[in-house]
């Protein structure tokens, strides 16, 4: 396992300069995401490039800005805007590529929408979009989402039995306190499919606070993903609400790092 830590903390700081003090305080392995257009394609990811080489820096996975819209575009039940629209998501593959990045994150299809028929068209759908990915070299993960199919494990294990080695999932411990979700279980429902972790503790009254401010017992937690064969990035993922200075964050990413070792210390133990 590596730690790592989100772009996405400093929203709505601009994605370069969140990038660039992240860098600056130390952090080294992210996730990108995503804010606009122009920021999927050159020079912007010249500039995002650069700035990594500079501090020896890798970005593992990146975050589309239209994951809210993805119901419309990607699962509906209009087949040429799914078409148009995995030539959109091909672009966010191409532009993970180019950062060295190796996922592209997916969060799918609102619950209201949900029956037998559109669960089929689901697995269809993510199994293209799968397929595309991979031909780029990037594999497109489900997280689980609140208010999405995805929030449910029940889901997640019936994609997984649907489509076996075509599927990865992102896990989300927030999404799953939020959805009313034993984080265990979406684990247990992931398996060996699960491929990426976005960190973040909690406490009564409170869905998402920086790791380590909380209730989480996360050697715990990551242990359980490593027996279950994860071998990924956990990357910290809080919203700017959630921290009052970058100094949170750096020693979020430092009890990070001891988590990881007492997980790869206790799978070490059960063998």
């Amino acid at each position: 396992m590596k730690g790592g830590i989100s772009t996405a903390c400093f929203y709505p700081m601009e994605t370069s300069e969140s990038l660039a003090l992240l860098l600056k305080d130390g952090h080294t392995h992210f996730e990108l995401f995503f804010n606009t257009y122009r920021e999927m394609r050159q020079p912007y990811l010249s500039r995002l490039r650069a700035m990594l080489e500079q501090y020896g820096g890798t970005i593992q996975s990146v975050h589309p800005f239209t994951s809210g819209y993805e119901s419309m575009l990607l699962f509906s039940n209009y087949e040429t805007r799914f078409e148009d629209s995995l030539q959109f998501y091909r672009a966010y593959c191409k532009a993970a590529k180019a950062l060295g990045a190796k996922l592209v994150i997916l969060h799918g299809m609102r619950c209201e929408y949900h029956s037998e028929e559109a669960q089929n068209r689901y697995f269809r759908r993510y199994q293209a979009l799968y397929r595309m990915g991979q031909s780029l070299g990037i594999t497109i993960a489900q997280e689980n989402v609140v208010h999405n199919f995805s929030q449910s494990p029940s889901f997640i294990r019936q994609m997984r039995e649907a489509l076996g080695d075509e599927c990865a999932f992102c896990f989300d411990l927030k999404q799953a306190v939020r959805a009313g979700v034993d984080g265990d279980e979406m684990l247990d429902a992931m398996g060996d499919r699960l491929v990426h972790i976005h960190l973040n503790d909690n406490a009564p009254g409170e869905t998402c606070l920086v790791p380590g401010e909380g209730r989480v017992d996360f050697p715990a937690l990551l242990g359980h993903a490593k027996r279950n064969g994860f071998d990924g990035s956990v990357i910290i993922e809080v919203y700017r609400k959630n921290f009052q200075s970058p100094q949170a964050l750096r020693e979020s990413r430092e009890r990070l790092e001891n988590w990881i070792f007492a997980a790869e210390i206790g799978k070490n133990r059960k063998k």
